[in-house]
């Protein structure tokens, strides 16, 4: 897979699909609008693989066939501008929001407040969760995706299996790390069987977890050799959960300065002394000078955005074009807040500022 640069639009959940998951043209204009803002590559939002697996409403789904028309024209937008597009295959695990026959599955039973929350995974439930993942996988290739990335962070389903601090599991996906991480390898096995060996198959996991008794650094260093190990193409390195409190996996507050905007760093030079598979780095970049940086150093092979490319879907050309002012994204996360409306993603504070210009007027 060919890229034009090695900047790389990390997946954002939009809410522009339908209530079951098919894509909605207002989708396929956010994916245009990032293609012609040159961004290298381009990352879906988290598609749910199955229905107990959505995260939230109108996201996109794979999880049938009837979704693919739909994906073929999200491709087929990407691809007559010129651009290059990966799937990102999801479950939410605990985290999932459906009831009755899709209520909320993961590791381990949750509860809360004596209700329960979510319940724990049989073993035919994981063996028919590693199928949807295939399944899911076959469906991208047949709509015309370019690759897929498996979705194992934030503490969805695949990092809550990793992380000892969501998995209380005594059977043998849980406990030690290499039975924690059996049920990614399980997935990204079917995967690979499911597409063949020149499909390009990524995988965005933690740095760590930031909870106490969370996935840590070593222990993703070690998941990442079994993944290098199996032929994985590329890992997406990025952190934290919706439990880390102000170590989330986007971080509020702007960046007052240059050296605090690469969140994982530290993790990134680590993995890039012992892992040979290419490095895709998400959290925090707002500036070119730093991207540039964390490229020329070897930090990482690529660096990925998100937030800011929710304001500025042209940042990529801007920078490109030579107008190297940072971001103007100013990591308010409010843009999260409209995806609790029926609005779909969008810059809350743009749209502030645009209404105040009008009220001015």
């Amino acid at each position: 897979m060919k890229i034009k640069n090695r900047f790389v639009r990390s997946a954002t959940y939009e809410a522009m699909a339908e209530p079951d998951g098919t894509v909605k043209d207002q989708l396929l204009d956010c994916m245009a609008a990032l293609v012609r803002g040159e961004i290298g590559l381009i990352i879906t939002g988290h598609a749910h693989v199955a229905m107990e697996g959505q995260a939230g409403p109108r996201q996109m789904g794979i999880y049938s066939d009837a979704m693919i028309d739909g994906l073929k024209r999200l491709t087929s937008v990407v691809h007559e501008n010129g651009g290059v597009v990966a799937a990102q295959l999801a479950h939410a695990g605990k985290n999932g929001i459906g009831k009755g026959a899709f209520a909320a599955l993961g590791p381990s039973d949750v509860v809360e407040s004596g209700v329960k929350k979510a319940s724990a995974m049989t073993v035919d439930d994981i063996r028919r969760t590693v199928i949807a993942f295939g399944d899911a996988a076959e469906r991208a290739v047949k709509s015309g995706f370019d690759a897929v990335e498996i979705h194992s962070a934030h503490g969805y389903l695949l990092s809550q299996f990793l992380s000892p601090y969501y998995n209380r599991r005594d059977d043998a996906y849980g406990g030690a790390l290499e039975n924690r991480a059996k049920l990614l390898l399980d997935v990204y096995n079917e995967i690979r069987r499911r597409v063949g060996t020149s499909f390009p198959v990524m995988v965005k996991i933690n740095a760590e977890d930031f909870l106490e008794g969370g996935l840590t650094v070593e222990e993703m260093l070690k998941v990442a050799h079994m993944l290098e190990d199996r032929g994985m193409d590329a890992i997406e390195m990025s952190g934290g959960t919706f439990e880390s409190g102000k170590l989330i996996p986007s971080r509020a507050g702007t960046s007052k300065s240059e050296d605090r905007e690469v969140y994982y760093r530290v993790a990134a030079k680590a993995y890039k002394k012992e892992i040979g598979i290419p490095l895709i780095l998400v959290g925090g970049f707002l500036s070119f000078s730093m991207a540039e940086d964390v490229v020329a150093s070897g930090t990482a092979d690529y660096v990925a955005l998100s937030r800011p490319l929710i304001r500025e879907p042209g940042l990529v050309k801007r920078w490109a074009g030579g107008d190297r002012k940072k971001a103007s994204c100013i990591s308010c996360n409010k843009c999260f807040a409209t995806l609790s409306t029926e609005e779909a993603l969008h810059c809350a504070a743009e749209k502030k500022e645009k209404n105040k210009l009008q009220i001015d007027r």
